[in-house]
C-alpha cells in the first residue's frame, strides 16, 4: 500500500506539473528582419490538424499543433468559428494536447480527446469551451472515437496486448530485455510490435460511456491498420445498427507479404461480421467480386444505401492506382466510380443527397478535388498550382477543404459549387492561422518546366527560384529526389523538406516528377516498379541537364539532394552522375539493396518493388534489381556526401546510412554522418529539425559556395 501510494502520489505530481506548466500556443511575437525563411520561423507555423463541420453546416471546430523549440514538444489546441471563418475561437485552456473534437448532442456540444486526467480519454464542452467534463474512464489510452449518428454509441480505438512478452515465458526474468522472436512483422516503422490498436464500441447514455466491447475480441489483427491508419478507417451506418471497418486479417509472414485489407461490416446488435470485399454475391459493374488489394477508409452514404471505400486492385502493391468502390447494400452489386480518373482518390466524402461523392487526386503536380456520380461521370472542380488535402461536406452547396501549396502552409477554405452566373467554383479562405509569419516572408517562384527525357517522353518538374532572384547572376542549385518511391512531387508543403527555406538560402530547386510518380498514368507510374537503376535515374539527369542550359544557372555547383527512395537516388547518382554534382545529401536512403531486402519490415513493398529475392537466381527483374544496388557503385564515388539517419527507422535501417558513410570515408570521400538516436524514418522533435536544417545548409554552402 506504501509503494502504491508513493507511485500515485508521485503520478499526481507529474500530472500536476503538467497541468501549470507553460502551454504552448501560437508565436505571435515571431519578427523576420530580412524576409527571408529560417528553420526557426518554419517551427514557429501552427500545424492545421483534423478537422469537422457541424451537421447544419454553420460552424467548424478543428485543431492546430505548435511547437517549442525551448521545450522541445508540441502542443495540439482545438479551435472553433463560424463557416464564414468568423468569430474564431481557441478553446483550449490547458498544457495537455486536445484533439480529435467532433460534434455531438445536436451540435450543442464538443467531444473530444485530451489527457487531462494523466490518460487519453473523451471529454465533453460546450462550443465556447465551457462546461468541460470527462466522460469516458476506460482502462487504457483512446486514440481517437466517433460517436454513433444516433447518439446513443461512440466508437473509439485503443490498444491491445499482442502476442507473448519474454516474461510471459519466464515470470522469474522481469527485468530481462531480451526479445524473443518466432515470425515476421516483429517490428514495424518506428517500435516493437506489443500492442495493436482494435476498435471498441460502448454505450452512451449523455453523460458517460458504459462498458466497452472489443469488435476484434481474441483477433490478433489491428484495425486500423499499423503504422498511420486513423478513424477515417471505421464507419458509422446512419442508423447507428452497423460498423464498418477496415482490417488485414493475417499475421507473420502472411502479413508481411500481403497488402490484402478489407472492409468488414459489423451488427452491433448481433455481433454478426460480413467480409464486404470478399462476398460471394453479385459481381460488380467491372467483373470484380473478390477485391485483392488495399481496401480501405469505408464511408456509409448520408441514405445508408450504399458504402463506398478506397480500393486498390492488385495484392502486394502498395501504391496501386486508388480507386472509390461503392457497394449498393440492397442489391450487392459493386462498381468504381473514377474509373475515368487515370490517377488514385486521396480522400472523398458523399454529398448530402447520396448520388455523387467528392474527392481529392493528383494530375500533373497538383493535388484537386472532383465530383464523380454513382455512373463514374467525374467533373474537376478546382483548378490552380495548389494540394487540396481533404473535403468535408459544409452547407448545402459548400464544402469545407484544407489547401496548401509550395509557398504556403495548410489553411481551411470553402468551395461553393454554386457561384454567381459566370464565374467558376468560389473559393474562400476560411482561416488564417500564419498569416502573421507569411506577410514578412520574401518568396521564391514557382513555375512548372517540362523536360524531354532519353526514351523522347515529356517530363514535368517544379522549378523554384530564389526569394531575391536576379536572372543575371549564377546560382547554385538542386535536383530534388523525390521518395515514396511513388509519391508526387505535387504542391506539396515540408516543415523539413521545404523548397521555400531552400530558395531562402538562394538555392535553385528542380523537382522533376520523374518515372514512378502518380498524375501522368499508369504506365509513367509503374515504369519504376522492378527497375530503380533504370528510366527513373535517366529522368533525374535529363532534369538537371536540362535547367542547367540556363544561364542563371552555375553548373560548377550542382548539389543533389532526397529521402527515403530520394536517399536512394542519391546514393545510385553518386556512382553515376558524370562529375555532375559538387555534393550529395541522402536521408534514411537504402544504400545496399541486398541488406535492405531483409531488414526491412514490410515485405510486400520489397517483393514488388525489387522484382522477389536476390537468392532467386533465375528471376531477371530480381537480379536487375540488385545489380543496381548503390553500395556496387562505390568505387566511383568522387564527391561530398552527409548522410541522414534515424535509429528508430525500422523501414529502411540506420545501418544503410551507417555503412554508406564508412564506404565513403574509407574511399577518401569527404563525408558527414547525422545520426539520431530517437527518430524514425522522419524527424519530429523541434530541435532535431533545427539541428537538420543546420546541417542541410551548413554541408551544401560549403561545397556549393566557395
Amino acid at each position: 500500500m506504501a509503494t502504491a501510494l508513493l507511485i500515485s502520489s508521485c503520478t499526481n505530481t507529474k500530472k500536476q506539473e503538467d497541468n501549470n506548466a507553460p502551454i504552448i500556443g501560437k508565436q505571435t511575437d515571431i519578427q523576420i528582419s530580412d524576409g527571408l525563411m529560417t528553420p526557426e520561423a518554419l517551427w514557429a507555423m501552427g500545424r492545421l490538424g483534423d478537422y469537422q463541420v457541424s451537421s447544419d453546416g454553420s460552424r467548424i471546430v478543428y485543431t492546430v499543433a505548435y511547437y517549442s523549440v525551448e521545450q522541445n514538444k508540441s502542443h495540439r489546441v482545438i479551435y472553433v468559428m463560424n463557416a464564414d471563418g468568423s468569430e474564431n475561437t481557441l478553446l483550449t485552456t490547458t498544457a495537455q494536447n486536445e484533439s480529435n473534437p467532433v460534434w455531438i448532442k445536436g451540435d450543442k456540444k464538443i467531444a473530444f480527446l485530451s489527457s487531462v486526467s494523466g490518460k487519453s480519454q473523451i471529454w465533453e464542452m460546450n462550443p465556447d469551451g465551457t462546461g468541460r467534463r470527462q466522460i469516458s474512464d476506460f482502462d487504457g489510452d483512446i486514440e481517437g472515437f466517433t460517436p454513433s449518428p444516433t447518439g446513443d454509441k461512440i466508437l473509439f480505438v485503443a490498444q491491445v496486448k499482442y502476442g507473448q512478452r519474454t516474461v510471459d515465458l519466464y515470470p522469474d526474468l522481469p527485468k530481462t530485455t531480451g526479445i524473443i522472436v518466432d515470425d515476421l512483422m516483429y517490428k514495424h516503422w518506428d517500435e516493437w510490435v506489443e500492442t495493436i490498436p482494435h476498435p471498441y464500441v460502448a454505450t452512451f447514455d449523455g453523460n458517460k460511456l458504459g462498458v466497452a466491447i472489443d469488435i476484434l475480441e481474441g483477433e490478433p489483427y489491428e484495425s486500423p491498420m499499423k503504422p498511420f491508419g486513423g478513424m477515417e478507417q471505421l464507419a458509422w451506418s446512419p442508423d447507428g445498427q452497423l460498423i464498418a471497418y477496415t482490417c488485414r486479417k493475417k499475421t507473420g509472414l502472411a502479413y508481411s507479404t500481403s497488402t490484402d485489407s478489407d472492409i468488414y461490416l459489423y451488427n452491433v446488435q448481433g455481433g454478426l461480421t460480413t467480409n464486404l470485399c470478399k462476398q460471394s454475391g453479385r459481381k460488380s459493374t467491372q467483373g470484380q467480386n473478390v477485391l485483392n488489394g488495399y481496401d480501405t477508409n469505408p464511408s456509409f452514404s448520408p441514405d445508408g444505401r450504399y458504402i463506398a471505400w478506397q480500393s486498390m486492385e492488385r495484392d502486394g502493391y502498395e501504391s496501386d492506382r486508388t480507386r472509390l468502390c461503392v457497394l449498393d447494400l440492397q442489391s450487392g452489386d459493386k462498381q468504381f466510380v473514377t474509373e475515368s480518373f487515370e490517377s488514385g482518390v486521396d480522400a472523398f466524402c458523399w454529398s448530402h443527397d447520396s448520388k455523387s461523392l467528392y474527392f481529392t487526386g493528383v494530375w500533373h503536380a497538383t493535388t484537386m478535388v472532383y465530383k464523380t456520380n454513382l455512373s463514374g461521370e467525374v467533373t474537376k472542380l478546382t483548378d490552380g498550382d495548389y494540394d487540396y488535402s481533404s473535403v468535408a461536406l459544409g452547407k448545402p452547396g459548400q464544402l469545407i477543404v484544407k489547401r496548401h501549396s509550395i509557398s504556403h502552409a495548410d489553411e481551411l477554405y470553402t468551395i461553393n459549387e454554386q457561384p454567381h452566373q459566370g464565374e467558376g467554383n468560389a473559393i474562400t479562405q476560411l482561416t488564417h492561422e500564419n498569416d502573421h509569419i507569411f506577410s514578412q516572408l520574401k518568396l521564391g517562384k514557382v513555375e512548372a518546366r517540362w523536360t524531354k527525357t532519353t526514351d523522347g517522353k515529356m517530363m514535368h518538374s517544379w522549378v523554384i527560384y530564389p526569394a531575391n532572384f536576379d536572372p543575371s547572376k549564377k546560382y547554385p542549385t538542386l535536383l530534388f529526389c523525390q521518395g515514396g518511391p511513388q509519391s508526387p512531387v505535387s504542391q506539396f508543403w515540408s516543415f523539413r523538406w521545404n523548397f521555400q527555406i531552400m530558395a531562402a538560402n538562394d538555392y535553385i530547386i528542380i523537382a522533376p516528377n520523374r518515372r514512378g510518380l502518380p498524375g501522368f498514368g499508369m504506365e509513367w507510374l509503374e515504369a519504376i516498379s522492378g527497375d530503380y537503376g533504370g528510366q527513373c535515374m535517366q529522368d533525374y539527369l535529363s532534369a538537371i541537364d536540362d535547367i542547367a542550359t540556363e544561364p542563371y544557372v552555375d553548373t560548377n555547383r550542382l548539389g543533389c539532394v532526397g529521402a527515403s527512395f530520394g536517399g536512394f537516388s542519391v546514393y545510385w547518382l553518386a556512382g553515376h552522375h558524370n562529375k555532375r554534382f559538387k555534393a550529395f545529401i541522402a536521408h534514411d536512403g537504402i544504400f545496399n539493396i541486398e541488406q535492405q531486402y531483409l531488414e526491412t519490415e514490410e515485405m510486400w513493398f520489397a517483393n514488388w518493388d525489387m522484382g522477389g529475392a536476390y537468392w532467386e537466381k533465375n528471376n531477371a527483374i530480381a537480379q536487375r534489381t540488385f545489380a543496381n544496388s548503390p553500395h556496387k557503385f562505390v568505387d566511383k564515388w568522387d564527391t561530398p556526401i552527409l548522410c541522414i539517419h534515424g535509429e528508430k527507422d525500422y523501414r529502411i535501417l540506420a545501418s544503410q546510412g551507417m555503412s554508406a558513410f564508412n564506404a565513403a570515408v574509407l574511399r577518401g570521400v569527404p563525408a558527414q554522418l547525422l545520426i539520431y538516436p530517437d527518430e524514425n524514418h522522419w524527424v519530429l522533435k523541434p530541435q532535431n529539425g533545427i539541428l537538420w536544417q543546420r546541417t542541410f545548409f551548413r554541408w551544401l554552402d560549403k561545397w556549393l559556395k566557395k
